[in-house]
């Protein structure tokens, strides 16, 4: 008698494994919002509410195949009216080897940054929220000693990846939030069509720079920017 329920336990077993499908090719479609209104108040709030709106767009896919992603705009990037570096980034990512390879325009001179990928120290919580079909488990992290982020990762596409160089979580980020840059990603669809992996290829456009050489190279420029340059900074480096 035994014997037979183990054997029965090992078919459901089995069965459930077979009819969970793990997603490892594709493209996922991301919507990134910017708060325009964010940080202002007075009289200058109330007429910026008048001609800007609130909240400024875009699209970006991720493509990615097994262990390495492409991420980049769809369709020209709008500008920011307050702060348009690295808003139309490229991010090649290749988790097997831990290295990422970005394209970037800051201040009008294109970058092409290549480093290891971001540590980040991510915390799981018990929460979970619906995304683009997917259920997704939050996580959070602090960045640059004091930039709070939010994720919302699935288990069921295997890329440790997201938008931009976000890494590190046990499946893919569909959902990002930082307040502090009051930025958001959501994906809206995830595509599973099988991907050639030669649409998958590093950027190769720019001064090349490794994560270090660009930090020092804008703390020049930035010098005088007083808590702005903060921000910038912050932003070049997602």
């Amino acid at each position: 008698m035994k014997k037979i329920c183990i054997a029965i336990s090992l078919t459901l077993f089995s069965i459930a494994s077979d009819a969970q499908n793990f997603i490892s090719n594709g493209k996922i479609i991301f919507e990134r919002k910017i708060n325009q209104w964010a940080n202002n108040d007075g009289t200058f709030a109330e007429e910026l509410k008048k001609s800007v709106p609130q909240f400024k767009s875009d699209l970006f896919g991720l493509t990615f195949d097994n262990d390495q992603s492409l991420y980049e705009a769809i369709g020209e990037v709008k500008k920011n009216l307050f702060n348009e570096t690295a808003l139309d980034n490229i991010v090649y990512s290749n988790f097997q080897k831990n290295e990422y390879v970005a394209q970037k325009n800051i201040f009008e001179k294109t970058y092409l940054i290549k480093d290891s990928l971001t540590k980040i120290k991510w915390k799981i919580k018990d929460d979970f929220r619906e995304i683009a079909g997917f259920n997704c488990r939050r996580a959070t992290a602090i960045l640059f000693d004091s930039v709070f982020v939010v994720a919302f990762y699935t288990d069921e596409i295997t890329l440790p990846g997201g938008p931009e160089s976000f890494n590190g979580l046990p499946g893919t980020i569909l959902g990002l939030v930082i307040n502090r840059l009051h930025t958001t990603w959501y994906a809206t669809k995830v595509v599973m069509d099988q991907v050639n992996e030669k649409q998958i290829t590093p950027p190769k456009k720019g001064e090349l720079v490794n994560n270090k050489e660009v930090i020092e190279q804008m703390g020049k420029l930035l010098s005088s920017w007083g808590a702005e340059a903060q921000k910038i900074q912050w932003t070049i480096m997602l």
